[in-house]
């Protein structure tokens, strides 16, 4: 059977759901819709020159990338794919074809240091050791059964803290964007990420189909947002902690893991059986955090980096 790569049809409801069925069977422990992936299309800034490919074979989808420059780096000329193929329907040339066509179009759009997430298996990474790209940082993928597990027991906040939900901040969500914007400055990772456009955020992370709101705890001190955890969910059993961080001025106050098991103990409550969560390898005290809850690594990916010209 001949395999094509051509461009995800985003008014195509065939090609959203073969996308999503292909992350989803690659990725087990991340969530996509084809909502969401919809939603990407129609947000993502022109300027990103974001482009979804789709490996087809006999009409049917059996490999996805996602291809874009970096635009939250303020060094321009860095770009990412990912590029992932249906267990199913692994060498086949998919993967190689896809990885030709989101190269060439970063290439032609000025990128030159590209990014790729790669599985951390013995295969996937001979893969992208073989088109060039050497092998960076490491992130782990963690679950949480929700419904069988033992949370950690509900703590009173300390004096001068609040724990509430995002849902309160719907008048006006700017106090938590300047929070994301300074906790997500300080991840770590290979390319440094600026949060500067409110707007933009709002567009992407506020008004993201998978976000929520109800579910998403912030901490506050005094009144004021000094720590939250992130919520996303896939509108059915699956929630996920999109970001989990704490104002500098803050840390070393327990406020993270107060929030975090705040809105764990909700979503339990909500009826999500299963909790997702990621963390750089190198990221010590929220992978201390997660064990404590009682997550458990499910796969790992490997950053790897390769230079153009």
């Amino acid at each position: 059977m001949t395999v094509t790569v051509r461009d995800l049809r985003s008014d195509a409801p065939a090609d959203l759901e073969g996308f999503a069925r292909v992350r989803q069977a690659a990725l087990p422990f991340v969530l996509v819709t084809p909502d969401s992936l919809a939603h990407d299309l129609a947000q993502l800034r022109p300027d990103a020159r974001y482009r979804p490919l789709v490996a087809v074979a006999d009409g049917e989808v059996i490999g996805t990338a996602q291809v874009h420059l970096a635009l939250e780096s303020a060094e321009p000329g860095q770009g990412n794919l990912n590029v992932y193929v249906h267990p199913a329907h692994t060498g086949r040339g998919a993967g190689t074809l896809l990885v030709r066509a989101a190269e060439e179009h970063l290439a032609a759009h000025g990128a030159t240091r590209l990014f790729a997430w790669v599985l951390d298996e013995p295969g996937n990474r001979a893969f992208a050791e073989r088109h060039g790209y050497r092998a960076s940082r490491s992130a782990h993928f963690l679950r949480l059964d929700l419904a069988k597990g033992a949370l950690p027991p509900l703590q009173d906040p300390p004096p001068g803290v609040e724990l509430r939900p995002a849902s309160d901040f719907a008048a006006d969500p700017r106090p938590l964007f300047a929070l994301d914007a300074e906790t997500t400055a300080d991840e770590p990772g290979d390319v440094d990420t600026e949060l500067t456009d409110y707007e933009a955020w709002l567009a992407e992370t506020w008004r993201h189909p998978l976000f929520s709101p109800e579910l998403t705890t912030v901490a506050l001190v005094d009144g004021r947002p000094a720590a939250f955890s992130a919520a996303r969910t896939d509108g059915g059993t699956r929630y996920a902690t999109g970001m989990t961080g704490t104002a500098r001025a803050h840390r070393g106050r327990g406020l993270a893991k107060l929030a975090k098991n705040d809105s764990l103990h909700r979503a339990r409550a909500a009826g999500y059986t299963e909790a997702f969560t990621g963390n750089d390898t190198g990221n010590g005290p929220m992978i201390a955090i997660n064990t404590w809850f009682g997550y458990e690594i499910c796969g790992t990916e490997v950053r790897y980096v390769r230079a153009l010209g």
